[in-house]
């Protein structure tokens, strides 16, 4: 049953967050901005739509899943969740520094034109808009849980000035890595009573969690964020009192990383003779395909399985830090390199997307896209339009298995800006890689050379030439 704004009132914003209470409707801002053109006018009546789910792990390799060849432990939650839809081997990061490449995500655009970089986190322009931007003007409500990551402007840059109805979570990357924070970010629409004015107000700052005060560690965060979905689902659920409305939730999580943060138990793998941080690595891991597990028992409670596309990925590939060696798990799977390398390792990602009704069961597709694609697709998903101006573009029909979209007219682009930048760009089967800008160009064929080992640049002068043309065009 729906809580009332009576039962509401006068509770504590995070006591409400956490208790599942509903929050009052709150309408779609107008905004004019870039070619996506924002209206005042209420949205047209549309078809029942799929909600949307998008879940992203930070620093989860290709190999750390073991659909995707992970031997030495099993995420099962995961796994059923591809043997229940299809799982995607040539899916690509939006670049190989976590805010570039969620920026690419939210905005459909390679990182080449992107303002963020790999050193510094850059808030997102006033003309820059995102996926939840176009899903709310579409009808949908839209929530933000977990990392940022895209600077800390909170005002034109923050996630509810680009979309997100609802935020809980944390601006700095820093602060996100504290999995025993005593305090979090929220941003609650028409949550806060005024009593003098007898008006609902929005509620924006930071929160306390008491129970991390003083050096307590009683709620691990990823686990809070896990809580706050499952509620986000269940107040949100498309029912006749919202005249079905769909939502989207943006699902950021901190985890595993480099696996340096604490981890409540390094259960199951606490009698594994691997070295203490190789266990909280993989206890990360095995914590994050619970959450899936959960996440899903709460959609077939509400009986929103069949209404609700996940996507689950990755922001980058594994990094290595504190201890944890990506090579002990293989967590790059067969590719060299990992998060900051513009090689496969770096790049290359799991992306599972469960739909069921529209796509078929243990399906596995070769077809090559990215984090830019994402933007386009959930607005095909959502019966919607998508800006002009960007470099994605929908892969619905790949999601179904369908033959329209042709790899070798694929041509992807990527610009690792930092304190040194890189530049990498595949077309079809051929990748060129710059590791420094002032480097030649690196040539491999991935169909014969997956692992990048074998630099074929002088063999293939033309191909190197056609790459330069179409990076200039």
């Amino acid at each position: 049953m729906k809580s009332t704004c009576s039962d509401r009132f006068g509770r504590a914003l995070l006591a409400v967050w956490l208790a599942g209470a509903a929050l009052m409707e709150f309408p779609p801002c107008a905004n004019a901005e870039s070619s996506f053109v924002f209206t005042n006018t209420a949205p047209q009546p549309t078809p029942r739509r799929s909600s949307i789910i998008l879940i992203v792990a930070d620093g989860l390799g290709y190999g750390d899943l073991s659909r995707y060849g992970q031997t030495k432990f099993q995420t099962p939650n995961l796994d059923r969740l591809a043997a229940e839809g299809i799982r995607f081997t040539s899916y690509y990061a939006g670049d190989a520094a976590s805010s570039p490449a969620r920026a690419a995500l939210l905005l459909g655009r390679d990182s080449e034109q992107l303002r963020q970089r790999a050193d510094v986190d850059i808030p997102l322009a006033p003309g820059d808009i995102t996926i939840a931007q176009i899903l709310r003007q579409s009808g949908y409500h839209t929530g933000l849980i977990g990392e940022w990551n895209l600077g800390d402007d909170t005002t034109s840059g923050a996630p509810w000035e680009k979309g997100f109805d609802e935020f809980a979570g944390y601006f700095d990357p820093n602060a996100a890595e504290n999995f025993y924070a005593d305090y979090i970010w929220r941003y609650a629409p028409h949550s806060s009573y005024d009593e003098t004015n007898h008006t609902w107000k929005d509620f924006v700052g930071r929160e306390t969690l008491y129970y991390n005060t003083g050096g307590k560690h009683e709620t691990y965060i990823p686990d809070l964020f896990t809580k706050a979905a499952l509620n986000f689902v269940q107040n949100n659920q498309p029912d006749q009192f919202n005249h079905y409305r769909p939502f989207f939730l943006l699902l950021n999580y901190k985890i595993p990383g480099a696996g340096k943060g604490p981890v409540p138990t390094d259960a199951p793998y606490s009698d594994e003779p691997w070295s203490q941080p190789q266990k909280n690595k993989a206890a990360m891991i095995a914590r994050l395909d619970g959450y899936i597990g959960q996440l899903r028992e709460q959609l077939q409670k509400l009986n929103l399985t069949n209404d609700t596309v996940i996507f689950f990925t990755s922001d980058t590939g594994p990094e290595k830090s504190d201890g944890v060696d990506p090579n002990f798990f293989r967590s790059a799977g067969p590719f060299r390199g990992g998060r900051g390398e513009l090689y496969e390792g770096g790049l290359r990602v799991p992306m599972i997307v469960h739909w069921p009704g529209k796509i078929g069961p243990n399906q596995v597709s070769d077809f090559p896209w990215a984090a830019w694609d994402f933007l386009p697709t959930a607005a095909g998903i959502a019966l919607t339009q998508s800006p002009t101006n960007i470099d994605g573009i929908s892969v619905l029909p790949a999601l179904r298995g369908e033959s329209r979209l042709q790899t070798n007219q694929i041509f992807f682009r990527w610009e690792l800006r930092g304190r040194e930048s890189a530049q990498a760009a595949r077309m079809g089967d051929w990748k060129i890689v710059r590791p420094q800008a002032d480097e030649k160009w690196e040539l491999y064929n991935l169909k014969s050379d997956p692992a990048e080992s074998q630099n074929v640049a002088d063999k293939n002068p033309d191909v190197i030439a056609e790459f330069e043309r179409l990076l200039k065009k």
